[in-house]
């Protein structure tokens, strides 16, 4: 952080202010980011991204097994 002389004391109120504000909006960005991770891990969410792949998965043995009675 650079450094600054201040001429006032209303110069630091403002940059005191600005930082507290600053710092609002990264905690609150913190709370979003942990509020996305917990949606994602959900179990439910865990399961549905991995549904297609149990169904290409199922549709290729379920193939394989009518193919060899086929034959």
């Amino acid at each position: 952080m650079i450094q600054r002389q201040y001429t006032s004391f209303e110069d630091i109120d403002r940059d005191l202010k600005v930082l507290k504000l600053q710092r609002q909006i990264e905690e609150e960005k913190v709370k979003l980011a942990i509020q996305n991770t917990k949606k994602e891990l959900y179990p439910t969410n865990i399961l549905g991204g991995l549904a297609p792949l149990l169904q290409k998965i199922a549709i290729s043995l379920i193939a394989k097994k009518l193919l060899k009675k086929l034959d």
